[in-house]
Formats: structure tokens, C-alpha cells, sequence
């Protein structure tokens, strides 16, 4: 992690909690003036620490309520099967993460999906036919606990 002083970790866990602060607001929050907070500000964005900023809708508001972890075992795991795996899920936009597995699936995704029928044809005609497939196992949540991408600092 990059050295960072008790200011850019009181701006940084700021902007982690709410991302539309205006540069005033955020300066008054971390005891700065506005073109100090700014100048800080520019500085951490330009590091490699902030790996971007983007908007994050209600996930009910825009249509997709469920929510299903995916594990999925491929026939293969040499570098050619999972690099061809990998692009197309990268494809698939109700895939919302994917990560690699050690263990007995080689994947886990996080998918969105409307309604049971949206997540059987997600299941049936979308991931089974991925290349390298052998099997499929989906969980469905019931209900989000807690969700949140601040990490701590």
C-alpha cells in the first residue's frame, strides 16, 4: 500500500462512503481548505491505490432482485480452457464478479437475474454453454446482509 497520511485515509474513507461529495463539502469533512483537499485529492487519484470510480445503481430499482452464486467446474484447467472461459464470461453481463477458485469448482461468480426464468435461461442457455463446462451449481441468496465495496483503511 502506498504511504498515506491520517488526511488522504480521512479523504479516502469520505469518498468511499459518498462518492458525490462536492470537493467543498469534502475539504470541510477532512479539515481542509477546498484547493488543499483538491490538490491531495488529484494526487490520490493519479496513484495506482484508486482503481476507479463509478456509480452504483439499487439493484432491485434496475430490474434484476435476485442475486445467485455460481460455482462452475471446467473439463480442464489448463491455461488455454480457462483463458477462453474467462473471455466470454467477461461477455456476460448479469455476471457481476468472477473469481478464479483453488478448491474443488474453479469459478464463482456473482450473477443478477429478473426472475426464476431469467436465472434458468442464464443457467441453461448462457453458462452450460461456455466453453469447457462440466458443471453448473448455483445457490440462490434469500436476502443481502450487508454489501459494500469500502474497504478499510
Amino acid at each position: 500500500m502506498p504511504s498515506l497520511d491520517d488526511t488522504d485515509i480521512k479523504i479516502l474513507n469520505a469518498l468511499q462512503q459518498d462518492g458525490r461529495l462536492s470537493n467543498a463539502e469534502l475539504a470541510a469533512k477532512v479539515n481542509l481548505s477546498p484547493s488543499a483537499c483538491l490538490r491531495r485529492l488529484h494526487l490520490l487519484m493519479a496513484g495506482e491505490l484508486v482503481a476507479g470510480t463509478h456509480l452504483v445503481l439499487d439493484q432491485k430499482m434496475a430490474g434484476y432482485p435476485g442475486t445467485a452464486y455460481v460455482f462452475i467446474t471446467l473439463d480442464g484447467q489448463d491455461r488455454k480452457q480457462l483463458d477462453a472461459f474467462e473471455a466470454r464470461i467477461k461477455l456476460i453481463q448479469q455476471v457481476q464478479e468472477c473469481y478464479l477458485l483453488a478448491g474443488q469448482a474453479d469459478y464463482l461468480l456473482r450473477v443478477v437475474y429478473k426472475d426464476a426464468e431469467d436465472l434458468e435461461r442464464l443457467h441453461s442457455e448462457v453458462l452450460t454453454r461456455l466453453p469447457g463446462i462440466r458443471r453448473v451449481q448455483s445457490t440462490m441468496t434469500l436476502r443481502t446482509v450487508k454489501r459494500t465495496s469500502m474497504l478499510p483503511l
